[in-house]
């Protein structure tokens, strides 16, 4: 059965990946939230989109000076209780983040935060750097772990990839998936975990597709088109 992720927590009315935002998505009764994780200059885990958060750079800020809405990753956990959640750990290469890590040490404190926390069933590992998710992998051999693509991306070769990479699933941009790419995922034993699906008539094809799981803005519809 397809599960429905609120993106961000559910924030039609709340800042997006913020406690409030979890609180009410949970309240909706999604099977699960996508949020974002960065590391501070002090090595904190904050939830955040941006690798800026009003102007300050977080990579480059103690915890302390980041804004109140910025919550900690067991901040963020505990407003998703007795739901799962899909860590996205945010470490690009592309230049946009000066912060990228390349000796896997924010990936393995990401994942030593979630077996402290005892998230070491409910949280899956997501991350758009392929190495990242290698580095979970090989960390913690038991953790869910999905490789983000790009709207871009070559699914049917992403695949392929990912499963000789030993991952749980892909989660690619939803209008690269097909009757094709279902089929190969099966094959492969390689899960789909779709984004950022809004559109009433896109969730159906998702849910007849029967991906994984659907991240949503929409989480209310989403539902409300999963449980007809």
């Amino acid at each position: 059965m397809t599960e429905i992720f609120a993106h961000r927590g559910l924030h039609v009315d709340e800042r997006e990946n913020t406690v409030a935002a979890f609180l009410a998505a949970r309240a909706l009764g999604v099977d699960g939230v996508e949020l974002d994780v960065r590391r501070s200059l002090d090595g904190g885990l904050v939830v955040h989109h941006d690798a800026r958060a009003e102007g300050l750079v977080i990579g480059a800020s103690p915890s302390r000076r980041l804004p109140e809405f910025v919550p900690t990753l067991l901040e963020a956990l505990g407003a998703c209780a007795g739901i799962r959640v899909n860590v996205e750990i945010k470490n690009l290469r592309d230049g946009a983040d000066e912060s990228y890590d390349g000796s896997g040490d924010f990936a393995r404190q990401v994942v030593t935060s979630l077996h402290d926390a005892a998230w070491s069933d409910r949280a899956g590992i997501s991350s758009f750097d392929l190495e990242t998710c290698r580095v979970v992998r090989s960390f913690d051999p038991d953790r869910y772990v999905g490789w983000l693509t790009d709207w871009s991306a070559d699914v049917m070769a992403a695949l392929s990839v990912a499963a000789e990479s030993g991952l749980d699933a892909i989660n690619p941009f939803f209008l690269g998936v097909d009757s094709l790419v279902v089929g190969r995922a099966a094959a492969l034993g390689v899960a789909l975990n779709v984004w950022t699906v809004n559109a009433s008539h896109d969730i159906a094809a998702m849910l007849e597709f029967g991906v994984a799981s659907i991240i949503t803005d929409d989480p209310a519809t989403a539902l409300r088109l999963a449980r007809d």
